[in-house]
């Protein structure tokens, strides 16, 4: 017989909770406290407040960084890499879980190892035949090496919630007529949506924060993303830490936005895909 929690434990437990999350936000409450404020003033006591709200630091970052470049192109190749990996990811987690496919085993272990596989090791090869085919800065392009890295995780989250679908509703739709591809996408793919929403989402804000693709393969001005765009922001002002940590605010503040509107979704999507595996 289960016992409820005590009141001590349950205490302990909110504050270890609540000391994890002002722990998480301390680095971004410092960036957003200095953003306002001069080299000068940052220097002398990071931790203190802001004299005034003066925008003179998101305006030299804005300009400095070329956000205005980085933030259309960074949503061009997140989306792209986001619609790639949730067509290729549904796909393949509608057969692992519906068909006997033979040795199924080895391909669940050939994802696993995937996950554990350092980029580090395909960035020569890869780059060699990108230049080759001259698509080295091409957005497509990229958003398939991306896609490839999220994939594996994809399929596995997936997998889930076709699992979880009950096979009634295939043989329903067998029964009616459908054949397979219209069961994945009028019966099977609506059911997915939550799992879908959340591997959006992590996809997403992965593609957003991605570095090492971006800076071998997005080569030029016209390329850059907000990762990219940042990190020129190091050599010019080096010397000028307002802009800089302005910089790191509009950097991190759209996937801060972007994740608060759709935690609902996130949460509901993982709770829900966690029932069965």
């Amino acid at each position: 017989m289960q016992t409820s929690a005590s009141p001590l434990s349950r205490t302990l437990a909110n504050v270890f909770l609540i000391g994890a999350v002002l722990l998480a936000l301390l680095p971004l409450a410092l960036v957003a406290l200095n953003a306002f404020k001069p080299h000068t003033a940052i220097v002398a006591n990071p931790l203190s407040l802001p004299e005034n709200l003066s925008l003179d630091n998101f305006a030299r970052a804005w300009n400095g960084g070329k956000f205005s470049i980085g933030i259309v192109n960074s949503l061009l190749l997140s989306g792209t890499t986001t619609l790639i990996t949730l067509a290729f990811a549904s796909l393949a987690a509608f057969a692992l879980a519906r068909r006997k496919i033979p040795g199924w085993q080895l391909i669940t272990i050939y994802f696993l190892c995937a996950t554990t596989v350092p980029i580090q090791l395909f960035l020569f090869p890869l780059y060699f035949v990108y230049a080759k085919l001259g698509i080295v800065g091409n957005f497509a392009a990229t958003s398939l090496i991306l896609a490839a890295i999220n994939l594996p995780i994809s399929i596995f989250l997936l997998r889930a919630y076709v699992i979880s679908i009950p096979q009634d509703v295939d043989d329903a739709a067998f029964m009616d007529g459908a054949n397979p591809l219209q069961t994945f996408l009028h019966v099977i793919l609506p059911l997915m949506r939550p799992g879908l929403i959340t591997v959006a989402i992590i996809v997403f804000l992965n593609s957003w924060n991605e570095f090492l693709i971006t800076s071998t393969f997005q080569k030029g001005r016209s390329n850059i993303t907000m990762t990219l765009g940042y990190l020129s922001m190091n050599g010019t002002y080096a010397t000028d830490q307002g802009a800089l940590m302005a910089g790191a605010f509009i950097l991190v503040a759209p996937i801060i936005v972007f994740f608060l509107l759709l935690q609902r979704f996130f949460i509901s999507g993982m709770t829900s895909g966690a029932v069965k595996g």
